[in-house]
């Protein structure tokens, strides 16, 4: 049996001082009714994930990939079903050849938007890299340069939607409401299954025939139910996100109703070919097993989640959420007031990473974005961010967003390096530690 004499020195060889993991540990040790709660409910979609795999029959040749047209592609069509019945849609788009969450998102609009129509966010502004694609920042290719109009509603102060002023914005030209889950870069509450439901229900009911689109990003298998659950029209998002399972090294979803699906396939590939083509060249595997893993991971992540929400907010940082709040993803954001905080954790989630532990992330001006952004991101798949990962914008009020870890242990691991690194850069002091410790 490993004593916690022995457990404390390897975390000592790696670099945690002893205030850091006794912190750590006793909040911890706080939180264990919370993971058991979360344990619960990834049995619960660990259930959902394999019933829908036995119905559909999934076999050996399913693993298997294919070249050239990917014609009769027996294991692409089989997962696509697969998908379908885990968001229970009436079709799926599971795709090596979407590249990445927001090629998803942007797949979606484009093949269900025509020129004419209008795009409506009602729950403000969308995530950065959409900007250009919706054409709020002009951009080669971009919806605006399609003729497509785009209205935004923000949400309320205190986080609520604003239903008059979203009942004023649709109009018979409103084609289709985008609802992002997450928060993106900004600080603004995680929206629940719940509370999608209730907007989604409340558009339809204002226009029946538009199209409500859910970028589901970072919330799969974190609830019991998934937004196509409550009405959405499509859910859409990343493989190297919670459905991959730290598995999948690319590739984007889209799950929805039929016509929509159809829609996006046609876009990606061709008028007249659709679905029919696109090979899975031998990545399959890797498909399923990260859909297989995917709720266990995504429980890891949001247990890593929840505990840098209470040592964060435990030392005076505000987190969003907060560390008793019911979660709807795994991003926990905290904000710094000042980049130094922002550089300074990021560094130490690089450096407890398996991959790339001893390079130094610095702020760098990404596509997409609006500022300097700094990402850390040790990862076996680049850029996957189910994996242990943080990152921010460098502009006020110098938030950053931790997500990932392919297991609780690391997730662990990496807040603790993350606060190790923001007291060796003197922007925590030790005793603040001792005085939280006593709290705990």
């Amino acid at each position: 049996m490993i004593t916690e004499k022995v457990t404390k020195e390897i975390y000592k060889s790696m670099g945690i001082s002893q205030e850091v993991y006794e912190y750590g540990n006793a909040i911890a040790e706080k939180l264990q009714e919370r993971f058991r709660q979360i344990d619960s409910m990834a049995e619960y979609n660990q259930m959902k994930v394999l019933k829908a795999m036995r119905k559909n029959q999934v076999s050996e040749a399913c693993l298997l990939g294919t070249t050239g047209y990917g014609y009769n592609d027996l294991g692409r069509d089989t997962l696509e079903a697969v998908y379908a019945d885990v968001f229970h849609t009436e079709d799926a788009l599971v795709r090596p050849q979407i590249t990445c969450g927001t090629h998803a998102l942007a797949l979606a609009l484009m093949s269900n938007l025509r020129p004419g129509d209008e795009l409506l966010s009602p729950v403000g502004k969308p995530y950065d890299t959409l900007e250009e694609v919706i054409g709020i920042r002009p951009s080669k290719g971009s919806l605006a340069e399609y003729g497509v109009t785009y209205r935004q509603v923000d949400l309320l102060e205190d986080g609520s939607f604003d239903y008059e002023s979203i009942r004023k914005c649709i109009r018979s030209k409103t084609r289709l409401v985008t609802i992002q889950r997450s928060k993106g870069y900004q600080t603004r509450p995680t929206l629940s299954v719940e509370r999608i439901g209730e907007l989604i229900a409340f558009v339809k009911s204002l226009k029946p025939d538009i199209i409500c689109m859910v970028d589901n990003c970072y919330g799969e298998f974190v609830e019991e139910k998934e937004p196509s659950d409550v009405g959405a029209d499509m859910v859409v998002g990343s493989l190297i996100k919670n459905p991959g399972g730290g598995l999948a090294p690319i590739g984007g979803y889209i799950a929805g109703k039929k016509a929509c699906v159809e829609n996006a396939a046609f876009r990606l590939t061709s008028p007249g070919l659709g679905k029919e083509v696109g090979a899975s060249l031998g990545i399959l595997k890797d498909f399923y097993q990260g859909l297989f893993l995917a709720p266990t991971v995504t429980a890891g992540a949001l247990k890593g989640a929840v505990f840098a929400a209470n040592i964060y907010e435990k030392l005076g940082y505000d987190v969003v959420p907060d560390g008793s709040e019911s979660r709807h993803d795994i991003i926990q954001a905290v904000t710094f007031g000042q980049p130094e905080g922002v550089v300074a954790f990021c560094r130490g989630i690089q450096s407890a990473a398996p991959v790339d532990s001893h390079v130094t992330p610095e702020p760098w001006d990404m596509p997409g974005y609006d500022a300097k952004v700094i990402m850390a991101a040790g990862a076996f798949v680049s850029g996957s961010s189910i994996e242990l990962s943080a990152d921010g914008p460098i502009k006020p009020p110098y938030a950053v967003y931790f997500q990932g870890g392919l297991t609780w242990y690391h997730a662990k691991f990496g807040i603790l390096k993350s606060l190790q690194s923001m007291v060796d850069e003197g922007l925590v002091d030790k005793s603040s530690l001792c005085s939280s410790l006593c709290s705990c």
